[in-house]
């Protein structure tokens, strides 16, 4: 009995390590490209033209700035300001034109302030906590 479960395994081990064959490959399947089911848009090749600003102004906080650029073509002009810590207000006024690369001129409006500095308080601690005598 022992002898044909050993056999039996033996056989089932020797079906289990032979070889497969290389897998056959052949070409891909042809098939047809897919046609969108509308016409594609035509996009023509135009420059780049635009007009765009914005400004932020916070009394609370004191922010300040803002920034204005137009193009048109290769033909870019623009101007940014910020109200700088000091007081100040810079501008940059600057063009980019084709080749000439980036050309910036920078000013600034007013004069820079530094008030004295004041420290703050120095800190005291608070009273310790003294409980209320309790009466029996």
């Amino acid at each position: 009995m022992i002898a044909k479960v050993l056999m039996m395994a033996a056989l089932v081990a020797v079906t289990l390590a032979r070889p497969e064959p290389p897998p056959v490959y052949g070409p891909p399947p042809s098939y047809p490209p897919p046609k969108p089911a509308y016409g594609a848009p035509a996009y023509p090749d135009t420059p780049p033209q635009y007009n765009s600003q914005f400004a932020v102004k916070d009394d609370y906080s004191g922010t300040d700035f803002g920034h204005q650029e137009t193009r048109d073509g290769y033909d870019t002009q623009g101007s940014y300001s910020v109200l700088l810590p000091d007081g100040r207000l810079q501008k940059v006024t600057y063009y980019v034109n084709g080749d000439s690369g980036y050309v910036a001129e920078v000013t600034y409006e007013g004069e820079a302030q530094y008030p004295a500095y004041q420290p703050a308080p120095a800190y005291k601690p608070a009273p310790a906590y003294q409980p209320a005598p309790a009466y029996a």
